[in-house]
């Protein structure tokens, strides 16, 4: 750690990594609810269960790239942080603000919520991964809005290098992209169109950018790689990931009301979004193979060459195999849907999430990498995590199997809950898989609290030395 502001990142990758540890509880919660419907109800009803699991989703991921821009910009600027005192009041504000609507999910009906909060004024809520109510809403916006302040004023006044202005680029998308969450048009078309460009504008477009700035930095810190490779890379990952982003999003309006060329533009432009993960594989391994020292933090470079291999196989295969207008029109809306979120939120952006954290908290700590022990650790949490997805990934894929058969393309279509009930066997085994990633979520807490001494003083004179 280069410089003393940096330090304002940690508690953001506290609060991140406690996070993920509600999100997969309510997603185990949820799962079980798939299975036993009256499980925890009328106490904690299903809606709530999956609406907490995507909040806190969304939530978590915001709080670790929050503090990835506090701990990178400044070191790339080569400079302090414009106000690390303001950066802590965001965090305070944006977890408080997280966990009181998290309670109102709980404790407060929904329709009660939504009268409570305005809804009825400015409506906002209902929707998919926005059910949050209008004072949550503005208070996102005014933390991206602390947020941007920050880092740009740090930018402005130390270095401009290309991962800090495609970071502090990304971070200005990622809150215009939010800004369509206060319209809610009566027009479905219209809801339609403005909830996508939320939706895929940040999942499949500007975050993919967020995770090529984060990825980036990491390997220029880990292999030596002269920065200006990574860069030439970075611009054509970029270039692609907003071509084919930008216009894909199209394959969201298949069906929708809008004009029918979007099927054309959507397959097409669509079925080009696994090219950026492709060529992300490429330039980690690549960067790997040019490296010019061996960093002693093992599992750092473990959670970053992986990153771009489940991404591929998340956003970018899982995601091809639904997104053509014919497979679409049979599988939308079934477990497939759900198969490909799951690979791919894990795979392009916890696990990047992952990485940075994994490579910064020692940092933070005064040392270089953790000890042998705790990285060993790290590791073990890391393939259990990995491999569990892969699980959950497969079961969902059958169950959507399963729904397409029976109720998509079959002459004597079942109905839903016949379908359902055929598909319990997936059901048990995404759930089985889920309380493994659990329990390497745990494994991988158990090295990040690990206290030892650094047994790699050589290795860490060396890196220091660089």
């Amino acid at each position: 750690m280069k410089y003393q502001s940096q330090k304002v990142a940690a508690p953001y990758f506290v609060a991140a990594l406690a996070l993920f540890v509600g999100q997969i509880v309510f997603g185990l919660i949820a799962g079980l609810q798939y299975l036993n419907g009256t499980f925890l109800f009328p106490m904690l009803p299903f809606d709530v269960a999956h609406m907490s699991h995507t909040n806190l989703l969304i939530v978590w991921l915001l709080m670790a790239f929050m503090g990835a821009a506090y701990f990178i910009v400044p070191e790339e600027a080569q400079t302090e942080l414009y106000s690390p005192r303001l950066a802590l009041i965001t965090f305070w504000v944006f977890l408080v603000a997280g966990a009181l609507t998290i309670a109102a999910y709980l404790f407060v009906p929904y329709a009660d919520l939504a009268a409570a909060t305005g809804n009825a004024v400015v409506p906002t809520m209902g929707r998919g991964y926005l059910e949050q109510p209008l004072p949550t809403k503005i208070g996102i916006v005014l933390v991206a809005l602390s947020l941007l302040f920050n880092v740009t004023m740090t930018l402005i006044k130390g270095r401009k290098t290309s991962i800090n202005l495609i970071l502090v680029g990304s971070l200005w998308g990622l809150a215009l992209l939010f800004l369509p969450a206060f319209y809610f048009s009566q027009d479905t078309v219209k809801a339609s169109f403005g909830w996508w460009w939320i939706v895929h504008g940040w999942v499949e477009g500007d975050w993919e950018l967020i995770l090529g700035a984060l990825l980036g930095f990491i390997l220029i810190k880990m292999t030596g790689v002269d920065r200006e490779i990574v860069e030439k890379w970075l611009y054509i990952i970029v270039a692609m990931t907003l071509v084919s982003g930008i216009i894909g999003i199209g394959h969201h309006y298949y069906y929708t009301g809008a004009p029918a060329y979007w099927i054309w533009l959507g397959s097409i432009f669509s079925a080009l979004e696994p090219i950026p993960f492709m060529l992300l594989i490429v330039f980690a391994f690549k960067m790997l193979l040019q490296r010019r020292r061996e960093h002693p933090n093992k599992a750092a470079m473990l959670w970053a060459l992986g990153t771009p291999i489940m991404a591929f196989l998340g956003a970018g295969l899982w995601g091809f195999i639904i997104t053509l207008a014919p497979a679409q029109y049979v599988m939308h809306g079934t477990n497939f849907t759900a198969a490909h979120g799951h690979l791919a939120f894990f795979g392009a952006y916890a696990m990047v999430s992952l990485a940075i954290i994994s490579y910064a908290m020692p940092l933070l700590r005064g040392r270089t990498a953790n000890s042998a022990a705790s990285q060993r650790w790290e590791m073990a949490g890391f393939w259990i995590m990995v491999f569990s997805m892969i699980g959950i990934t497969l079961a969902l894929t059958g169950a959507g199997i399963v729904t397409v058969i029976l109720q998509r393309t079959g002459d004597d279509p079942m109905g839903f809950m016949q379908v359902q009930d055929r598909s319990r066997m997936f059901f048990w085994i995404r759930e089985f898989a889920g309380v493994c990633f659990f329990g390497g979520l745990l494994v991988y807490l158990r090295s990040f609290f690990m206290v030892g001494e650094y047994e790699y003083a050589d290795e860490m004179k060396r890196a220091l030395a660089v």
